[in-house]
C-alpha cells in the first residue's frame, strides 16, 4: 500500500502524492535494495571514520587528507541525497507520519545538518566553535539504529528501564554509604604516608627531617566523599588492590604504614 501512515498530501507544497516523482521516491526509499545501499554507506562511513584517527598528525594538503576529504564528499552528498529523498516522499514535518515526525530521523537530519555545515565552512572559517562539527561525524553510526528495527526496539527498552535503573542505583548507594561510615570509624587519618620511603619514614616528624612531604593517598577514607569514591574504584576491579595494601597496612592516625 502506497504512502501507509503519510497523511503529507503536497510534500514542500510542491510533490503531491499522485505525481509520479513523489510516488518514484516514495517506492525506492522503501524498498530493501535502497535499505540496503544505506546501510552498506553507514557502514563504510563508519570505517573511514575509524581510520581517521590514524591521520591526526598528517599535514592537511597531503595526499591521503585531500582523499580523505574527497571520501567525505562523497559521503555527506549522499546521505544529503537519502534525507532528500524521504522528505520528498513522507513529507517534512507538518503531518501526520512526515520524516521529522520520527524521533529517529531527526537524529539522522541533525547528523547530516552538521555534516554538511562542516563540509562548507571547510577551509573558510577556522573558529575553534566551528571545530566541534566536525567531532559530531562521529554520530554517524548512529543512524543505523533507525534502520534497524531489532536495534529500535532494544534502545526503546533501555530507555523504558532508566527508571527501574535509578531505583537500583540508589539501593547501590545506600549499601556504598554504609560501608563508607564503617571504613570511616576504621581508618580515618590513617591513610597518611612520607613521599620517601613510607615504611623507613614512619612518622610525620621523620619524614620532614628526612626532606620528605607527608601526604594523604589518593584512596583514603577520611571523609563520606571520599570513601566513597574508593568504594566506587574498588568496585570497578581496577586499583583496589593498591587500596586494599594501603589499608592492611594502616596503623594509627597521622602515623605511617608497617607492612602488613
Amino acid at each position: 500500500m502506497m504512502y501507509k501512515g503519510v497523511e503529507c498530501q503536497e510534500s514542500f507544497y510542491l510533490f503531491a502524492k499522485d505525481g509520479n516523482f513523489r510516488r518514484t521516491n516514495y517506492m525506492l526509499q522503501a524498498s530493501k535494495p535502497f535499505d540496503n545501499i544505506v546501510m552498506f554507506l553507514i557502514a563504510a562511513n563508519s570505517m573511514k571514520l575509524a581510520m581517521d584517527t590514524y591521520y591526526i598528525d598528517v599535514d592537511p594538503e597531503s595526499i591521503e587528507m585531500r582523499i580523505s576529504a574527497v571520501i567525505d564528499y562523497f559521503f555527506n552528498i549522499a546521505f544529503t541525497i537519502e534525507c532528500v529523498m524521504k522528505c520528498i516522499a513522507l513529507g517534512l514535518i507538518m503531518d501526520e507520519g512526515s520524516y521529522l515526525r520520527d524521533g529517529w530521523n531527526k537524529l539522522d537530519m541533525f547528523i547530516v545538518l552538521t555534516s554538511l555545515t562542516d563540509m562548507l565552512l571547510a577551509g573558510l572559517v577556522e573558529v575553534g566553535a566551528f571545530k566541534i562539527l566536525r567531532l559530531l561525524r562521529t554520530l554517524r553510526p548512529l543512524r543505523v539504529i533507525s534502520h534497524n528495527v531489532a536495534m529500535k526496539m532494544i534502545v526503546a527498552a533501555l530507555f523504558e528501564s532508566v527508571g527501574s535503573i535509578f531505583n537500583v542505583m540508589i539501593v547501590v548507594l545506600v549499601v556504598w554509604l554504609m560501608f563508607a561510615i564503617l571504613a570511616i570509624n576504621l581508618l580515618k587519618g590513617k591513610s597518611m604516608a612520607c613521599s620517601l620511603d613510607p615504611y623507613t619514614n614512619g612518622t610525620k616528624d621523620k619524614c620532614n627531617n628526612a626532606g620528605g612531604s607527608w601526604e594523604r593517598h589518593d584512596s583514603n577514607w577520611d571523609d563520606v566523599s571520599q570513601a566513597l569514591m574508593t568504594l566506587f574504584i574498588v568496585s570497578t576491579l581496577e586499583g583496589w588492590p593498591d587500596v586494599m595494601l594501603n589499608s592492611i597496612d594502616s596503623t594509627k592516625a597521622d602515623e605511617g604504614p608497617k607492612y602488613e
